[in-house]
């Protein structure tokens, strides 16, 4: 079994070792979208600061949002540890896009994989140095230093993600350890792949106008996959394991709902007519989809749940991230209702019948989520709006490869680590928790 997957692990290495070789035809096809200098006078302040702005929302969905989102969910002796999931992963994932992971994302390689243009951002001009400033083609109007760093908020704020689907066990050194292989392996492969122009499903017409793909579909994917390579929690479908504080968690997901606005309306690149349509299709889909969770969860246990409430906005604002700058209002309702009821399914009666110990439904809500609103974008997309069509066998492609991808890599990153380190704490740190065995602390 280990050489089978010391072979694996060799052949990825020498695949990423092939895709960072470009081909003539790829070089040509990418060299209009190669970053470079523009005229001062050409920078925007309205976009510029409409960019910082969006920055500092996404940011805030990983700290705070998403620390007391996920926190309030765990039982109390986890509760430190947990938040401690987030911090960490802004921590780790933010050197990592400066040093590698945004050269790799967001300058033209192979169709695989970016170059090394960018390592340790090295090029990049951010001083009005002879009235030129370094700037993306993606967006042209706003320094380059500004929509790194909108990049690398996204980089932050999927690893961090994935910790919900293996939350109460895990050790934290390996945690460290799969955020840092994890943001570099797969994070940065497939932004490249969706996003970067010359990227391959990029070139085959894949919309993902703000993550569904990229984000969603790749973090919910990964979080099952350790989610099942760490093995249930102790007594997990035998003793009770509530909330420890849901008003943690309703304050978490209102931060979420917020933030989300800069996450999918900063991604038209400019304060425009794009920005304002993507921010009201969030907000529509996102309301529709609480709503009917809520009414799936009536009807089916009796009563609406609070939980159930802010799971089923969390689902809707996952589910029209890759549509929110392509779908009109009609869209919104549709993938918004969608998604409401298919997140609940998949938290519930998918989780109930394969008994899979996804702690905080990182795989139901975002996994799920994110298909159903890639899927949908291929329905609903309407040009006037994007500029494209939207194409369903196009999107399934996206979705397909994708999960491909993020669940074998994360497989092998796992196994390199248990390898290495070990995967998860020992049975008496579990029943001790996190927060005592890890970090030695604990809430009053």
């Amino acid at each position: 079994m280990a050489r089978r997957y010391s072979h694996a692990l060799c052949a990825l290495f020498a695949l990423f070792s092939i895709f960072c070789q470009p081909a003539a035809a790829q070089q040509a096809a990418q060299a209009i979208a190669r970053p470079g200098l523009a005229d001062v006078a050409s920078i925007s302040a309205g976009d510029t600061a409409w960019m910082l702005t969006s920055t500092a929302l996404v940011l805030l969905m990983t700290i705070p949002g998403l620390a007391l989102f996920y926190a309030g969910m765990v039982r109390k002796k986890n509760v430190l540890g947990t938040m401690a999931h987030s911090l960490a992963a802004c921590c780790v994932a933010t050197v990592l896009w400066v040093v590698v992971g945004y050269s790799l994302a967001f300058t033209p390689g192979s169709q695989f994989i970016g170059g090394l243009d960018r390592i340790m951002l090295d090029g990049l001009t951010y001083l009005k140095e002879a009235g030129k400033l370094s700037v993306h083609p993606l967006a042209p109007t706003v320094p380059e230093s500004v929509f790194l760093m909108f990049q690398m908020s996204f980089a932050i704020i999927t690893p961090a993600l994935i910790t919900g689907a293996f939350a109460e066990r895990m050790k934290f050194s390996a945690l460290l350890l799969f955020i840092a292989l994890w943001s570099v392996l797969v994070y940065a492969p497939v932004a490249h792949w969706v996003w970067e122009p010359g990227g391959w499903l990029a070139a085959r017409g894949v919309l993902d106008f703000a993550g569904g793909t990229v984000v969603h579909i790749n973090a919910g994917v990964s979080g099952l996959v350790a989610a099942v390579m760490l093995g249930q929690r102790q007594g997990f479908g035998k003793e009770p394991m509530p909330p420890h504080n849901l008003a943690f968690t309703v304050i978490g997901a209102s931060l979420l709902w917020v933030g989300w606005f800069g996450f999918n309306a900063g991604s038209a690149g400019a304060a425009d007519g794009r920005a304002g349509m993507a921010m009201l299709v969030t907000q529509l889909a996102t309301a529709v989809a609480a709503l009917a969770w809520m009414l799936a969860e009536w009807v089916t246990r009796g009563k609406p749940s609070v939980l159930g409430l802010v799971s089923g906005a969390v689902s809707g604002l996952v589910a029209i991230t890759p549509a929110s700058g392509f779908v009109d209002i009609k869209g919104a309702l549709a993938i918004g209702a969608v998604a409401g009821v298919a997140c609940y399914w998949g938290a519930t009666t998918l989780k109930s019948i394969l008994r899979y110990d996804d702690s905080l439904d990182v795989f139901g809500v975002h996994a799920i989520g994110g298909i159903v609103g890639a899927l949908l974008t291929g329905v609903f997309a309407v040009k006037s709006i994007g500029g494209v069509e939207g194409y369903l066998e196009t999107q399934l492609v996206g979705v397909f490869v994708t999960a491909l991808y993020s669940g074998v890599v994360t497989a092998l990153i796992l196994w390199v680590i248990r390898m290495a380190v070990g995967l998860r704490v020992s049975p008496e740190a579990e029943r001790e928790g996190l927060d005592i065995s890890q970090h030695g602390e604990q809430i009053a």
